[in-house]
């Protein structure tokens, strides 16, 4: 999901049509990341459990979702009708238990949700506007509903050669992974001069801020850091 559908790379019908390629191959543990996201929400959502998914566009995480918890019905927001139109396709017969919303958090409905997450999101986010859109996921959750969010947070770092370092592991990951090294080092451009990337401290500290409590790290994936935390 990206904050600004007009200037995103997901208004382009090339990136969005091989989006489903990418997060594998870039983020370490892919699938078991998203499976563990499932299963952390599904030790609180009951039976019949409503899901909030922020960052829908492309409905990877939409469709784990739908086809591990049949019962769970869902709604997914994202900015970019690009890449709505793509999770679409990708849920098929499965979109029935799914509305889509265009736009940011503000469209989400008010809820009460049982459970939200936000996958590989956040990071596109200004810290600022990161602290009120986990204000208002909160806002939307019955009370002890858990909330998954994973995104790029870089480990505490002395000075710039060690976050250099760190990014330069996110590029061998993508490389090894067959990823070609100059759309890698790209990406790694895009990402050092426009993504909003904090320190895990500060990244859980923004949820703590926002109101929810027994933040944990569940997940840590070179550059990636994942948490559950409850309303």
């Amino acid at each position: 999901m990206s904050p600004d559908p007009t200037e995103s790379p997901f208004s382009d019908a090339r990136v969005v049509a091989n989006y489903a390629e990418g997060p594998p191959r870039i983020v370490p543990g892919f699938a078991d990341m998203q499976r563990m996201a499932s299963l952390l929400l599904a030790e609180c959502v009951p039976e019949r459990g409503r899901v909030l998914v922020l960052g829908a566009g492309g409905g990877l995480e939409l469709r784990t979702f739908a086809q591990a918890y049949p019962s769970w019905i869902f709604d997914g927001v994202d900015p970019s009708a690009e890449m709505i139109r793509l999770a679409e396709q990708t849920l098929g017969p499965l979109a029935s238990r799914v509305r889509l919303h265009q736009g940011e958090i503000d469209v989400a409905p008010e809820g009460p949700f049982d459970a939200a997450t936000c996958l590989l999101t956040m990071h596109f986010i200004e810290r600022k506007e990161r602290r009120r859109v986990a204000v208002e996921i909160r806002r939307r959750l019955r009370p002890g509903s858990p909330f998954v969010v994973v995104h790029l947070s870089i480990p505490h770092y002395k000075d710039e050669a060690e976050r250099a370092r760190w990014l330069s592991r996110y590029a061998a990951f993508a490389v090894s992974s067959g990823v070609e090294a100059q759309n890698v080092n790209t990406a790694r451009t895009t990402i050092e001069s426009h993504l909003k990337i904090l320190m895990p401290e500060q990244d859980e500290a923004i949820l703590r801020e926002a109101g929810f409590s027994n933040v944990s790290l569940f997940y840590a994936g070179f550059t990636f850091r994942g948490w559950v935390a409850y309303a």
